[in-house]
């Protein structure tokens, strides 16, 4: 592996925190390039020049969007309506896709989910077919052509409880569901519910997860055992477990050997090996929540939920190159790099 390995992930007005820092390694976003960011409790979706940090415009939604995917043109984003501002809020949620035009900056359409509510996580696989789960019904919607789809195309359980985030396989004939409450993760096989989902327990309040490249382990941050596990892909075996000593509630593939997690107790980003070794650690000045990468450039997009900024972090010395200020609470985000 060489330093300048480019880094994909496996598996997002008036600032509001201040002007944007822009600093020597954040050159390296090219001009154009657009880090699009969920806003959930200014309940918007914002755009920023990534180079800059200026606010380009923002969309906004109904209350406490979550969860962002992009189909593979950069096309539409579509964003997950789950209604609530934390997992432990208690309340019945949205019932709703977003699909947001990325060209004009607009809401171009609301799919409706009901009766799956709170719907959280969101992917989307090689064939631009969306999945989005409903966190309050235990159910994987598939959606075949979201770019005109009025409802659900498919539904599958996923026997999980307070089931919350998925990592999908790239060519979307695996799910791998976590359930917060059930504290398990969920092989679910989202174009056949006649194949019942095969469970492990990896530790307590398993959230996040991510897929190596190869596809054949699966990497899940155990939040209240302050445990990254890995998960033979197909058995549904723990192979190695790995106490952290804090709250991973996020975890990124960043090439075949090394993982990325975020660390919201210790407020961390920590590079492990995919072995579940930890190379280097990060102390932020905020709560890091979810991360975009660029897709071209060792460059992740650190949203901290507390500060209500994005930290611009180097991820070939793993340091803090720029931020800019955000609305309230920013997590998930995209970044789109500029078309030629």
């Amino acid at each position: 592996m060489t330093r300048r390995t480019v880094i994909k992930a496996a598996g997002a007005g008036v600032l509001a925190s201040g002007a944007a820092t822009p600093a020597r390694g954040a050159s390296r976003a090219a001009e154009g390039d657009t880090l699009v960011v969920v806003e959930k409790s200014s309940h918007a979706v914002g755009f920023y020049d990534a180079a800059s940090g200026r606010r380009l415009g923002a969309v906004q939604l109904p209350d406490y969007p979550h969860e962002m995917v992009v189909d593979s043109r950069g096309r539409f984003a579509y964003v997950g309506h789950y209604g609530v501002r934390m997992a432990s809020t208690v309340g019945e949620g949205g019932a709703a896709v977003f699909v947001i035009d990325l060209v004009e900056r607009a809401l171009a359409r609301t799919i409706d989910t009901r009766p799956f509510r709170r719907i959280h996580g969101m992917g989307i696989d090689r064939d631009d077919r969306l999945y989005a789960l409903s966190e309050e019904k235990a159910v994987l919607l598939g959606f075949d052509d979201p770019a005109t789809d009025e409802a659900p195309s498919r539904a599958v359980p996923t026997h999980g409880v307070k089931t919350h985030l998925f990592t999908l396989s790239r060519d979307g004939e695996r799910a791998y569901v976590t359930g917060l409450l059930s504290h398990t993760v969920s092989l679910v096989r989202p174009h056949d519910a006649a194949v019942p989902p095969l469970l492990v327990t990896p530790g307590q309040l398993p959230e996040s997860s991510c897929l190596s490249r190869d596809e054949k382990t699966l990497f899940v941050g155990a939040r209240k055992s302050s445990a990254l596990v890995a998960v033979d892909a197909r058995t549904m075996e723990v192979r190695h477990s790995r106490k952290t000593g804090g709250d991973p509630l996020r975890v990124y593939t960043l090439d075949d050997e090394r993982l990325l997690a975020t660390d919201i107790t210790a407020k961390t980003l920590t590079v492990w090996s995919t072995g579940l070794r930890p190379i280097r650690s990060l102390r932020l000045d905020g709560t890091p929540s979810a991360v975009s990468l660029h897709p071209t450039e060792p460059l992740a997009y650190v949203s901290l939920l507390d500060t209500d900024r994005i930290a611009v972090v180097d991820l070939d010395r793993l340091a803090v190159v720029g931020g800019f200020g955000t609305q309230r609470e920013p997590d998930s985000s995209v970044l789109l790099p500029a078309r030629p």
